[in-house]
């Protein structure tokens, strides 16, 4: 009589053990691993095979060409250029880990990464990590930023969830970055080797993915009045801050993900500014006479305290924006809508963009590198306004 095969456990505690029998089910079985992996790891698996990869090849990170890398960096100067304070805020906060920083373009080749120095040897990372290389799906099979390349979705891959065998030391975590056109724009990445991570990485790639996505977009809207809002004014100014831009025609061209959910708005294209915000985009570019947050209130019926950025660039006209009351603070059911503008002498674009200027810069001591920041646009752009304006002087050299 033969001994019955025993009962496959179906329940593991460690993640490490249903991978292994994730990978048992599909690699030599040929079944899908459900409730095993998740499910933008296992399509991956299946991309690769339909690829006809093997997981037991050996993988290659040799950069892709020199002319390719400064084509990579020069179509990527807007992504570079909005992620350069996060991403030193970010690799100081990883400071006493063994983690790496990858900053990739929408088509996975690697424009930023922590330089090796960590506590431990990291010889996949070392060799791995470097400007010019391609970690995309198709180059070094399944891993996080390649996913996240080819999805648009956040994703983290842990030891032997990725394809290759030679891979499965490695754990990623990573997220999205978008552009004002919502196209993918480049994957922010969290590596580590030989080791689990010891915080909740995706948490942490999420939080600063967003702080850089913002700042693209305010450095991509130099021609739009952009508002910044959110329910609680604490949220101001934090990843959580829902921004939308608008155009001269007082359409929307853009909401950030935080904006979509407050206005219920899941799509831009087409919105005016009067559906989504209850004004016209004169009525709203009155928002940014003043630096402070106000209470206003949607028609979807939601408060929110709200502040504008006048538009930076060039021929931008929005007529002439005038002084507009704006909603009480909420109360109960109560509902207002925007007061009907008044009459008062009107202000031209240039005298709220101008003043923005003013206030930012003295906000920051007349410091043109912060408040240049602070504004979401370039330091050379904000010097330049400067020099245009017969009133203001020539300014000193920026610091």
């Amino acid at each position: 009589m033969t001994t019955p095969r025993p009962l496959r456990q179906l329940f593991f505690a460690e993640p490490a053990q249903r991978t292994s029998l994730a990978r048992e089910r599909f690699f030599e079985e040929g079944q899908r691993p459900s409730g095993l992996v998740d499910e933008a790891v296992f399509q991956s698996w299946l991309r690769c095979c339909s690829a006809h990869r093997h997981p037991g090849e050996a993988v290659s990170f040799e950069p892709v060409s020199r002319s390719r890398v400064h084509s990579s960096l020069g179509r990527n100067r807007d992504l570079l250029q909005a992620s350069h304070p996060e991403l030193g805020h970010m690799e100081a906060a990883l400071g006493g880990t063994d983690c790496r920083v990858l900053l990739t373009d929408d088509q996975g080749v690697i424009i930023h990464a922590t330089p090796s120095g960590g506590r431990r040897t990291q010889p996949l990372l070392d060799v791995a990590s470097r400007v010019g290389v391609n970690i995309a799906e198709g180059h070094v099979g399944t891993n996080a930023p390649g996913i996240v390349a080819r999805t648009g979705q956040a994703c983290t891959v842990s030891g032997a969830e990725h394809f290759f065998d030679c891979l499965q030391a490695m754990h990623c975590a990573a997220a999205p970055i978008r552009d004002i056109h919502g196209r993918l724009a480049g994957v922010l990445d969290i590596s580590v080797e030989s080791q689990a991570f010891p915080f909740d990485a995706a948490a942490v790639v999420a939080s600063y993915a967003t702080t850089i996505e913002n700042r693209l977009l305010l450095l991509q809207s130099a021609e739009h009045l952009v508002l910044c809002f959110q329910a609680s004014p604490s949220l101001l100014g934090t990843p959580l801050e829902a921004l939308a831009g608008i155009d001269r025609s007082g359409q929307l061209v853009w909401l950030n993900a935080a904006a979509r959910r407050l206005t219920g708005c899941d799509d831009p294209t087409g919105s005016g500014a009067v559906s989504v915000f209850g004004a016209t985009a004169e009525q709203l570019m009155a928002l940014s006479r003043n630096a402070s947050a106000r209470i206003w209130r949607l028609p979807n019926g939601l408060g929110i305290w709200i502040r504008g950025r006048a538009p930076l660039g060039n021929g931008v006209d929005f007529r002439h924006a005038v002084a507009l009351p704006l909603a009480p603070a909420p109360s109960g059911d109560q509902r207002t809508e925007p007061a009907t503008p008044r009459a008062t002498q009107p202000a031209t674009l240039l005298d709220h963009s101008q003043r923005l200027i003013e206030t930012t810069l003295a906000e920051h001591d007349g410091n043109i590198a912060r408040a240049a920041r602070a504004l979401g646009v370039s330091r050379g752009m904000l010097y330049r306004r400067l020099r245009r304006d017969p009133q203001h002087g020539t300014p000193a050299a920026p610091r």
